[in-house]
């Protein structure tokens, strides 16, 4: 049923048009479009763990020191107090619209349906990109593991891309399978696996840690900052990536048991658990090796060990453990990514069609299967570097505008319930201008690639996602009252 709605005010009136609180939580009702709430606190904390605690530890760490020295342990600190600012401004709105889509849903709550489209279409390339970036890496790890525990390696025709020497990434595309099909079982069934992962590879960082104490020196942190702060501000906006993937818990809040509590535990908590495990890792990761042999490795920890402590079997424990670590990140992340498009299909932004929810797995196994598809193109024949370009800004983005949201929502519908709330306006604003500054600091070829990408969603916004969106269309929540007339957008405020 459609339900006639006034549009006053004209084009700017329209696509700043804002979807009500209320309009968001009802939809979580519809027959064939709800997701089913059985996904509790300990979960939703090990899926931010999982999405966050991946590549980032087991590489990035080489890469930040080769950039700032022993001060990456400040870049790390910097980074993660970034992302706390964010991560409190996710738990207010998560708490308050525990709806599907993440950044994406506060983001037309609180600023319109345009600003919701270009960083939902953002949040599509960021978190698609960071799968198959993951399970490139995943290939990679595999042949490590191989060759340091059992002296063989599968042949690069079927284990690298054709830029990287091979024919297509098999193993990749069996990966992306793999993780496609744990999805589509349902949210408790990944989420629990994916528990089970986590506490493997937090096992293998303790593990590194005190092997690496066996042969920690004090000198390998003279000079601590030969860069000095431009060294250290420009390794946190690398060392960002290590932290991406809390907002995959803010995604499957239409899965929390309990929102308003398992929420901010679960984003904070995570982030909590991840810096910590960060920081103590970065300590006896240079403490084990001078920042210059990490910078140059690829595997800087398992290097470490190996060549620091001169204990091999060692080595091929955190190998393994890099393997795991890398599995949690791309079922969180590929996660994420579904339930943000699955809120955008139901929004008509794209084809309601694909956002159908299986009666009896309960989750959105049209637009998985499209999403596995997709990943599995791009793992089998793009090579890693070519891949994970965009997504530090991206994630920025998303975050700077989560941050924003909260101070417009607090302006806008202050009687919104808000069962958690962080110091707003100050943190939010703080969070945000963070944000901005270490998107500064990122290379002019991300800015120009990124534009791109942002163009190209524009055009498909003009063509399909205005005249189809439900704001246009007035359409009736399935089995639900009539959708109310969208709620005036900052033209019309």
């Amino acid at each position: 049923m459609a339900v006639a709605a006034e549009r006053p005010g004209g084009l700017l009136r329209d696509i700043f048009a804002t979807r009500s609180t209320e309009v968001l939580l009802a939809e979580t009702g519809e027959e064939h479009h709800s997701l089913r709430r059985n996904v509790g606190a300990l979960d939703l904390t090990a899926l931010g763990v999982g999405a966050i605690i991946g590549s980032g530890i087991f590489v990035v760490v080489g890469t930040g020191a080769n950039l700032a020295g022993p001060a990456v342990i400040i870049s790390f600190a910097l980074a993660a107090l970034t992302c706390l600012f964010a991560a409190l401004s996710y738990s207010e709105l998560a708490a308050s619209i525990p709806v599907s889509g993440s950044a994406y849903t506060y983001a037309y709550a609180t600023m319109g349906e345009f600003v919701a489209w270009i960083l939902g279409w953002n949040l599509i390339l960021e978190y698609g990109v960071a799968v198959a970036a993951v399970l490139i890496a995943w290939s990679g790890n595999l042949n490590s593991f191989l060759d340091t525990t059992f002296g063989f390696t599968i042949p690069d025709a079927i284990s690298a891309s054709p830029e990287g020497g091979g024919v297509i990434n098999l193993v990749s595309v069996a990966m992306v399978a793999i993780v496609t099909a744990l999805l589509i079982k349902g949210a408790r069934e990944s989420a629990r696996t994916n528990t089970i992962m986590v506490a493997v590879k937090l096992g293998v960082l303790v593990f590194f840690n005190v092997a690496a104490l066996t042969a920690f020196t004090s000198d390998n942190f003279s000079p601590f900052s030969p860069t000095g702060f431009d060294g250290i501000v420009d390794a946190a906006a690398i060392v960002f990536f290590a932290y991406i993937g809390f907002d995959a818990v803010a995604a499957g809040a239409e899965e929390a048991r309990r929102p308003s509590r398992d929420l901010p535990i679960a984003i904070v908590g995570s982030l909590v658990v991840a810096t910590l495990f960060y920081m103590v890792v970065s300590v006896t990761a240079i403490g084990l090796l001078p920042y210059t042999e990490l910078g140059a490795s690829e595997a800087p920890l398992s290097e470490g060990l190996e060549r620091g402590a001169g204990i091999s079997w060692a080595a091929s424990l955190t190998s393994f453990g890099a393997l795991v670590a890398l599995t949690s990140v791309a079922i969180a992340m590929f996660f994420g990514q579904t339930r943000i498009f699955f809120a955008m299909c139901r929004d008509g932004l794209f084809t309601d069609w694909l956002a159908e929810v299986n009666d009896r797995t309960g989750t959105p196994v049209r637009l998985t299967l499209m999403f596995g598809f997709l990943i599995a193109i791009i793992a089998a024949v793009v090579p890693f570097d070519a891949v994970v370009e965009l997504i530090n800004i991206g994630t920025l983005l998303a975050f700077f505008i989560v941050n924003l949201g909260v101070v417009v929502l607090r302006y806008t519908r202050p009687e919104v319930p808000r069962p958690f709330r962080t110091w707003s306006p100050v943190f939010p604003l703080i969070g945000a201008a963070l944000c901005i500054y270490l998107m500064t600091r990122l290379p002019g070829t991300t800015w120009w690639r990124f534009g791109v990408w942002l163009v190209i969603g524009v055009v498909i916004y003009a063509v399909y996602g205005y005249r189809n969106s439900r704001l246009r269309r007035g359409t009736t929540p399935r089995g639900g009252a009539p959708a109310p007339a969208p709620a005036p957008g900052p033209a019309g405020s």
